[in-house]
């Protein structure tokens, strides 16, 4: 059952609304299968208890259009991406993408023959894979520069100078990942720790199985947690007054028989200025005593943000969101699902968004 509500009107930033705790769905993939009696990456005591920051800084507009390739920007905005995390890579080498290409090529001919159910169509010399570097993505001096992995294959009944078409894409990204963690790496390792992909899910299984016999590295699902969605509510509603969100979409779920689905879309402007209302002075949080720098965010402001919207929507329909979940938001930069599906509508943000999705990626790896 889905019901669809839209508000225009302006929200009370001073409602009480009822608190209500998440529990963040856990990974099934045991330490023992990640890291087994022949795997080089050992535990780190000292970083296994680590949560999601608390502030982080304002989203800046960044014009990466001059920095990476434009094809290769193409496909990251324009395509919904299903996120997984990977734990670090051992002994891989930027220098050796062609190899990889080559390999990884191989691997998928050779999984077909054996009869395995690989979507590929085609000859079985028809398959070509390419590995590139994504440059200009990166954005510390520890993280490693974005790889790019495209799968491509004639279709079964294709002309003879009909050009091979894409038919899975993915790629491996760390974007302003936690210098703590990255400095603790054994120097073999090369920590990438967000994966994304696009295509048959037999495909992405062939692809992270060549991966994890290479590279001795495992994946494993990565949700996009309730408190990661409200982050986005908030850090994608604050690029607002340079580019316009156009709406602000929210898809909650209620705990009822049978589930109830609520699609609650607010006003742009509307959802700027409640924002804005609920936005702290630094230089008033820094007279009494808080040392809060001028473009942070941090978790306070984005709660009373959310709480303030859930207030507005029970004061028009009388439903409390609070006892529900956010599964989806989405706006004119990017959508979201709990699901672990991204897709990144604007490139002037991205960053903004990869830097939470690198954060989350590394907050999930059994490590």
């Amino acid at each position: 059952m889905e019901r669809h509500y839209s508000s225009i009107a302006r929200t009370p930033t001073n409602s009480l609304v009822v608190k209500r705790r998440t529990k963040s769905k856990s990974y099934r993939l045991s330490y023992q299968s990640c890291f087994g009696a022949g795997s080089r990456l050992g535990l780190t005591p000292a970083l296994t208890a680590r949560r999601l920051n608390t502030s982080r800084r304002a989203p800046k507009s960044h014009n990466i259009t001059d920095k990476v390739n434009a094809e290769q920007l193409a496909l990251l905005v324009k395509t919904e991406w299903q996120l997984s995390y990977v734990t670090p890579l051992y002994q891989f080498r930027h220098t050796q993408l062609k190899n990889y290409s080559r390999q990884l090529s191989a691997f998928i001919a050779a999984e077909k023959q054996q009869g395995l159910a690989v979507e590929v169509e085609g000859p079985q010399g028809g398959i070509r894979v390419s590995f590139s570097v994504v440059q200009g993505m990166v954005e510390a001096a520890d993280d490693a520069e974005t790889v790019l992995i495209q799968i491509h294959s004639k279709p079964l009944f294709a002309r003879p100078d009909e050009p091979q078409k894409s038919v899975w894409s993915g790629w491996l990204t760390c974007i302003n990942g936690n210098p703590d963690y990255l400095h603790s790496l054994p120097e073999d390792f090369v920590c990438l720790p967000l994966f994304c992909s696009s295509g048959p899910e037999n495909l992405t299984t062939v692809v992270k199985s060549w991966f994890q016999q290479n590279f001795d590295c495992c994946f494993g699902p990565l949700d996009i947690s309730h408190t990661s969605l409200q982050w986005l509510v908030a850090l994608w509603t604050n690029c607002h007054a340079e580019s316009s969100i156009q709406h602000l979409k929210m898809i909650w779920t209620l705990p009822v028989a049978p589930p109830l689905q609520i699609t609650y879309t607010v006003n742009p402007q509307d959802a700027w200025e409640l924002w804005s209302s609920v936005r702290k002075d630094p230089q008033e949080e820094n007279k009494a005593g808080k040392d809060v720098e001028e473009d942070s965010i941090d978790i306070e402001e984005v709660i009373s943000f959310i709480q303030a919207l859930k207030s507005h929507f029970y004061r028009h329909f009388r439903l409390d969101l609070s006892a529900g979940s956010l599964n989806q938001v989405s706006t004119a930069l990017g959508s979201a699902k709990y699901s672990g599906r991204i897709k990144i509508s604007n490139s002037k943000y991205m960053i903004t968004t990869l830097t939470l999705l690198t954060e989350c990626a590394l907050l999930k790896m059994p490590i």
